[in-house]
């Protein structure tokens, strides 16, 4: 079992974004052990946020979906399964998408952002008893019609899971994929209908959750239209619980 760290973030208060010069090194690594957690809408730009944050601080990116993907490419019982729902625009049920996720977490390090995993309050409450309450949970808080629209224009190379957006991320190559060349298609969940039919699903399986992290004192939320206008904040908030989280320690071992 992954050893706890527990602090209290003292607020929960949303943050408005303004543009800031997005700078940041790959080598920020402040705390020893450090588990945290990104939420958002299915094109809120996580994926995008998320992989910053585990350059720039060091934590080992566990994303659901990757899980998920490997489990469809082999075409195991389970991943048939997860076709299924997905395509038709449910989220994968709780029993299923913790048996994967728990059998991930026993491999990880102390220093970790989860993914796209916990969706729903109760795959919550599993996970914590497993690891115990993590140390922040950062929401991003996105208009959904701004995440249609960015839907609409994303693609995927299914093989590797890189995404692209024909708007702002477009492919080298129109609807080939950067690095292999193979075509680049879209998901079958990111069909408009599919769409509306996730984040209606979103919105109604997430606020216990959001409510959950909000009570326990862990969740930041962020809002913006931009992740590049959104990531310089997120940057400052996990810079500062960080450094606090390894000042505690030490102190600790002072005592």
């Amino acid at each position: 079992m992954i050893s706890s760290l527990f602090f209290i973030l003292s607020f929960s208060s949303v943050v408005q974004a303004h543009p800031l010069t997005l700078n940041f090194p790959s080598n920020m690594s402040a705390a020893s052990t450090f588990r945290t957690i990104i939420l958002g809408a299915p094109g809120s730009g996580k994926g995008t946020i998320a992989e910053r944050v585990c350059k720039t601080f060091g934590l080992q990116h566990i994303v659901s979906g990757d899980i998920l993907r490997k489990q469809q490419q082999e075409n195991t019982e389970l991943g048939k399964e997860v076709t299924n729902y997905i395509s038709s625009g449910a989220l994968v049920p709780d029993e299923l998408i913790i048996s994967l996720m728990s059998k991930e977490m026993k491999t990880v390090g102390p220093k970790w952002l989860l993914d796209g995993f916990p969706r729903t309050f109760p795959q919550a409450e599993k996970l914590h008893k497993e690891v115990g309450m993590v140390d922040s949970v950062i929401n991003l808080d996105i208009p959904f019609d701004v995440i249609r629209k960015r839907i609409e224009s994303r693609y995927i190379h299914f093989a590797s899971g890189r995404t692209y957006n024909l708007e702002f991320n477009p492919p080298k190559v129109p609807f080939k994929d950067d690095v292999t060349g193979e075509p680049i298609t879209r998901r079958p969940d990111d069909e408009p209908e599919v769409v509306m039919a996730r984040l209606k699903t979103y919105r109604e399986r997430t606020e216990p959750l959001l409510d959950y992290y909000r009570k326990a004192g862990v969740l930041k939320e962020f809002q913006g239209t931009e992740s590049n206008v959104i990531w310089p904040f997120v940057k400052e908030y996990l810079e500062a619980q960080m450094n606090s989280a390894e000042s505690n320690k030490r102190d600790k071992k002072r005592a």
